[in-house]
């Protein structure tokens, strides 16, 4: 089996445990044939050298700041066909005052709305509504949700901005509670790939903790993003 190099940056807020969320998943790319590297910045993106052999990209950075010689090599690298597969605000919440990072993942977070008033939740746990993630009928079609149903989670849920680049696999709908500002409900992207170039991107909106990201469906999401993202002879 001829190895690929998977790329994974972590590091921002510690609430959204990006050493251990990345853990999860790098016993994964391992056993599918990827040379894993580890970096704690997001310097790496800046190196030529480092990002030419990258075949995926796994960020989990929340929030942060990043340079511009930085995001330019990201971006370069993702157009030339490195692939990059993030989750919840390690993807859609890095980076926010910087417009060229937030074009090429097409989305960025916020809000995550409290839940209803009277129903009670953990000190903590006071924005983990009980939702539904819901496939799209493209969802339904795509290789990284094919064969999945709809799933729900308590756990944050993302409102997002975003873009008509993206192709949607799944969504989530935001109601609109008495006292809400919104007057009607609002659905938002929750699974999306994009085109970039040559480069595939894959974003999943929820994974606050470990227990979100180890629940079935938003691990196999996940999983198979990596797959079908990272770059091969037939990725267009």
């Amino acid at each position: 089996m001829v190895r690929r190099s998977a790329l994974v940056v972590r590091g921002g807020w510690e609430g959204h445990v990006p050493r251990e969320a990345t853990e999860l998943f790098i016993p994964f790319l391992s056993a599918q044939g990827f040379d894993v590297r580890v970096e704690e910045t997001p310097e790496v993106y800046a190196a030529p050298d480092a990002m030419a052999p990258v075949d995926l990209i796994v960020p989990c950075v929340t929030m942060s700041e990043i340079a511009a010689d930085q995001v330019a090599g990201l971006r370069r690298a993702v157009a030339s066909g490195a692939g990059m597969v993030g989750w919840h605000g390690g993807i859609v919440d890095s980076y926010r005052a910087n417009a060229e990072y937030l074009q090429l993942v097409g989305g960025q977070f916020v809000a995550h709305p409290r839940v209803a008033t009277g129903v009670e939740r953990l000190p903590g746990q006071e924005s983990w509504p009980d939702h539904t993630i819901d496939l799209t009928e493209a969802g339904r079609r795509h290789p990284v949700t094919s064969g999945l149903t709809d799933f729900p989670l308590r756990t944050e849920q993302y409102w997002v901005l975003s873009d008509a680049l993206n192709d949607v696999l799944a969504t989530t709908t935001h109601p609109a509670e008495p006292g809400a500002a919104w007057s009607r409900p609002l659905t938002c992207p929750a699974v999306w790939t994009r085109q970039w170039g040559a480069g595939r991107i894959v974003v999943i909106t929820p994974g606050h903790d470990v227990p979100t990201l180890q629940e079935r469906s938003v691990r196999t999401i996940i999983e198979r993003g990596m797959l079908w993202a990272a770059r091969t002879a037939s990725a267009s």
